[in-house]
Protein backbone atom coordinates (compact mmCIF):
# COMPACT_ATOMS: atom_id res chain seq x y z
CA UNK A 1 0.00 0.00 0.00
CA UNK A 2 0.97 3.77 -0.85
CA UNK A 3 0.75 5.98 2.00
CA UNK A 4 0.96 9.62 1.45
CA UNK A 5 0.28 12.79 3.97
CA UNK A 6 -1.35 15.41 1.88
CA UNK A 7 -0.58 18.77 2.74
CA UNK A 8 -3.66 21.11 2.39
CA UNK A 9 -3.30 24.53 1.26
CA UNK A 10 -6.08 26.01 3.38
CA UNK A 11 -4.64 27.04 6.98
CA UNK A 12 -6.43 23.99 8.75
CA UNK A 13 -3.65 22.11 10.80
CA UNK A 14 -4.67 18.11 11.15
CA UNK A 15 -3.15 15.86 8.93
CA UNK A 16 -4.51 14.49 5.96
CA UNK A 17 -3.88 10.86 4.73
CA UNK A 18 -4.19 9.03 1.02
CA UNK A 19 -3.64 5.21 1.22
CA UNK A 20 -4.10 3.60 -1.90
CA UNK A 21 -3.85 0.07 -2.87
CA UNK A 22 -1.93 -0.26 -5.72
CA UNK A 23 -3.08 -3.93 -6.53
CA UNK A 24 -6.77 -3.38 -6.83
CA UNK A 25 -6.65 0.72 -7.37
CA UNK A 26 -8.81 1.16 -4.65
CA UNK A 27 -8.01 4.50 -1.82
CA UNK A 28 -9.16 6.02 1.14
CA UNK A 29 -8.36 9.24 2.52
CA UNK A 30 -8.32 9.71 6.43
CA UNK A 31 -9.39 12.96 7.78
CA UNK A 32 -10.16 15.79 5.06
CA UNK A 33 -9.65 19.01 7.11
CA UNK A 34 -10.50 20.81 3.72
CA UNK A 35 -11.28 20.31 0.23
CA UNK A 36 -8.80 21.15 -2.61
CA UNK A 37 -6.60 20.81 -5.29
CA UNK A 38 -4.11 19.12 -3.09
CA UNK A 39 -6.22 16.26 -2.38
CA UNK A 40 -7.70 16.66 -6.07
CA UNK A 41 -4.52 15.79 -7.75
CA UNK A 42 -2.98 13.40 -5.29
CA UNK A 43 -5.99 11.37 -6.47
CA UNK A 44 -5.41 11.99 -10.51
CA UNK A 45 -2.20 11.30 -9.74
CA UNK A 46 -2.70 8.03 -8.00
CA UNK A 47 -5.11 7.11 -10.96
CA UNK A 48 -6.68 5.35 -7.91
CA UNK A 49 -10.72 5.14 -7.45
CA UNK A 50 -11.64 6.49 -3.96
CA UNK A 51 -13.52 4.34 -1.53
CA UNK A 52 -13.50 5.35 1.41
CA UNK A 53 -12.93 8.64 3.72
CA UNK A 54 -12.04 7.61 6.75
CA UNK A 55 -12.99 9.81 9.85
CA UNK A 56 -10.53 9.50 13.55
CA UNK A 57 -13.52 11.47 14.70
CA UNK A 58 -15.47 14.60 14.41
CA UNK A 59 -13.58 17.57 15.01
CA UNK A 60 -13.82 20.39 12.63
CA UNK A 61 -10.52 20.10 11.49
CA UNK A 62 -10.19 16.81 10.20
CA UNK A 63 -14.01 16.62 8.49
CA UNK A 64 -14.73 20.25 6.72
CA UNK A 65 -13.74 18.80 3.44
CA UNK A 66 -15.69 15.48 3.14
CA UNK A 67 -18.79 17.28 2.30
CA UNK A 68 -16.87 18.21 -1.13
CA UNK A 69 -14.99 15.41 -0.97
CA UNK A 70 -17.79 13.06 -1.31
CA UNK A 71 -20.11 14.74 -3.57
CA UNK A 72 -16.95 14.40 -6.10
CA UNK A 73 -16.10 10.92 -5.36
CA UNK A 74 -19.03 8.82 -4.21
CA UNK A 75 -16.67 7.76 -1.88
CA UNK A 76 -18.68 6.23 1.86
CA UNK A 77 -17.97 8.52 4.60
CA UNK A 78 -16.59 6.47 7.60
CA UNK A 79 -16.80 7.47 10.96
CA UNK A 80 -17.73 6.17 14.64
CA UNK A 81 -20.97 5.67 15.75
CA UNK A 82 -20.52 7.99 18.51
CA UNK A 83 -19.11 10.84 16.76
CA UNK A 84 -21.24 10.79 13.50
CA UNK A 85 -23.37 13.54 14.57
CA UNK A 86 -20.74 16.20 14.41
CA UNK A 87 -20.87 15.80 10.67
CA UNK A 88 -24.16 17.62 10.77
CA UNK A 89 -23.91 19.99 13.92
CA UNK A 90 -21.43 22.06 13.74
CA UNK A 91 -21.90 22.69 17.64
CA UNK A 92 -20.63 19.26 18.09
CA UNK A 93 -17.75 19.56 15.84
CA UNK A 94 -16.80 22.68 17.53
CA UNK A 95 -17.06 24.38 14.38
CA UNK A 96 -19.43 26.90 15.48
CA UNK A 97 -17.26 29.93 16.27
CA UNK A 98 -13.69 28.43 16.13
CA UNK A 99 -13.99 28.35 11.63
CA UNK A 100 -15.04 30.96 9.89
CA UNK A 101 -16.60 28.89 6.84
CA UNK A 102 -19.37 26.96 7.00
CA UNK A 103 -19.97 23.66 7.52
CA UNK A 104 -21.66 21.78 5.56
CA UNK A 105 -23.86 18.46 6.73
CA UNK A 106 -22.97 15.24 5.38
CA UNK A 107 -24.29 11.55 6.46
CA UNK A 108 -22.24 9.39 7.71
CA UNK A 109 -22.26 5.89 4.96
CA UNK A 110 -20.68 3.37 7.52
CA UNK A 111 -20.41 4.02 11.13
CA UNK A 112 -17.80 1.26 12.56
CA UNK A 113 -16.79 0.24 15.91
CA UNK A 114 -13.79 -1.25 17.75
CA UNK A 115 -12.37 -4.51 15.55
CA UNK A 116 -14.41 -3.32 12.45
CA UNK A 117 -12.71 -4.26 9.53
CA UNK A 118 -12.43 -2.36 6.31
CA UNK A 119 -11.24 -3.55 2.97
CA UNK A 120 -8.63 -1.64 0.52
CA UNK A 121 -8.52 -4.45 -2.39
CA UNK A 122 -6.62 -7.71 -0.66
CA UNK A 123 -5.75 -5.17 2.50
CA UNK A 124 -7.44 -4.53 5.44
CA UNK A 125 -7.45 -1.85 7.65
CA UNK A 126 -8.79 -2.66 11.52
CA UNK A 127 -10.62 -0.40 13.55
CA UNK A 128 -9.66 0.42 17.03
CA UNK A 129 -11.95 2.50 19.39
CA UNK A 130 -9.89 5.20 21.03
CA UNK A 131 -11.83 7.07 22.94
CA UNK A 132 -11.16 10.01 25.31
CA UNK A 133 -10.31 13.41 22.88
CA UNK A 134 -13.95 12.46 21.24
CA UNK A 135 -16.48 9.65 22.17
CA UNK A 136 -16.40 8.53 19.04
CA UNK A 137 -12.43 8.48 18.11
CA UNK A 138 -10.71 5.11 16.87
CA UNK A 139 -7.53 4.32 14.91
CA UNK A 140 -6.91 2.80 11.84
CA UNK A 141 -4.43 -0.26 11.80
CA UNK A 142 -2.98 -1.40 8.57
CA UNK A 143 -1.28 -4.15 9.63
CA UNK A 144 0.33 -5.42 6.39
CA UNK A 145 2.47 -1.74 6.47
CA UNK A 146 2.94 -1.79 10.21
CA UNK A 147 0.89 1.41 10.47
CA UNK A 148 -1.25 3.00 13.24
CA UNK A 149 -3.21 6.60 11.81
CA UNK A 150 -4.08 7.80 15.04
CA UNK A 151 -5.98 10.58 14.99
CA UNK A 152 -6.28 12.80 17.56
CA UNK A 153 -5.54 9.92 20.30
CA UNK A 154 -1.78 9.66 20.16
CA UNK A 155 1.11 11.76 18.81
CA UNK A 156 4.96 12.62 18.79
CA UNK A 157 5.96 13.06 22.28
CA UNK A 158 2.16 13.79 23.71
CA UNK A 159 -1.21 12.79 23.32
CA UNK A 160 -4.85 14.46 22.19
CA UNK A 161 -6.56 17.11 24.45
CA UNK A 162 -9.70 15.63 26.94
CA UNK A 163 -11.34 19.18 27.51
CA UNK A 164 -13.68 19.26 24.60
CA UNK A 165 -16.90 18.14 25.37
CA UNK A 166 -16.86 14.21 25.50
CA UNK A 167 -13.25 14.09 26.40
CA UNK A 168 -11.92 12.01 29.06
CA UNK A 169 -8.53 11.55 30.74
CA UNK A 170 -9.56 7.86 31.90
CA UNK A 171 -10.67 6.96 28.67
CA UNK A 172 -8.13 8.52 26.94
CA UNK A 173 -5.93 6.31 28.88
CA UNK A 174 -7.52 3.32 28.59
CA UNK A 175 -7.49 4.01 24.93
CA UNK A 176 -3.66 4.09 24.92
CA UNK A 177 -3.06 0.86 26.70
CA UNK A 178 -5.14 -0.63 23.92
CA UNK A 179 -2.87 1.11 21.14
CA UNK A 180 0.40 -0.14 23.90
CA UNK A 181 -0.51 -3.67 23.90
CA UNK A 182 0.42 -4.36 20.66
CA UNK A 183 3.12 -6.41 19.85
CA UNK A 184 6.44 -4.84 18.63
CA UNK A 185 6.81 -1.67 16.53
CA UNK A 186 4.31 0.55 14.19
CA UNK A 187 4.28 3.46 12.09
CA UNK A 188 2.36 6.04 13.64
CA UNK A 189 0.86 8.64 11.45
CA UNK A 190 -0.50 11.38 13.67
CA UNK A 191 -3.65 13.76 13.12
CA UNK A 192 -1.19 16.76 13.66
CA UNK A 193 2.30 17.17 13.82
CA UNK A 194 5.10 14.91 12.52
CA UNK A 195 4.94 11.33 12.77
CA UNK A 196 6.53 8.94 14.83
CA UNK A 197 7.12 4.93 16.10
CA UNK A 198 5.42 3.52 18.74
CA UNK A 199 8.20 2.23 20.16
CA UNK A 200 9.53 5.78 20.52
CA UNK A 201 6.28 6.88 22.44
CA UNK A 202 6.24 3.51 24.70
CA UNK A 203 9.63 5.27 25.98
CA UNK A 204 9.47 8.89 25.06
CA UNK A 205 6.20 10.30 25.62
CA UNK A 206 5.49 12.09 28.90
CA UNK A 207 1.96 11.24 29.25
CA UNK A 208 2.77 7.70 28.83
CA UNK A 209 5.76 7.82 31.23
CA UNK A 210 3.42 8.66 33.80
CA UNK A 211 0.83 6.47 33.06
Amino acid sequence: MNISKLQLVHPIFANCYLLVDSGSGEAAVVDPGWYDDVIKDALAQSGAKLKYILLTHGHFDHIMGVYGLQKATGAKVVIHEADKDCLIDPEKSLCSGNFPEEQHPVQADITVSDGDVLTLGDEEIRVIATPGHTKGGVCYVIEGERTIVTGDTLFCMTVGRTDFEGGSVEELSKSLIKLLSLEGDYRILPGHNRETTLARERTHNRFIRRM
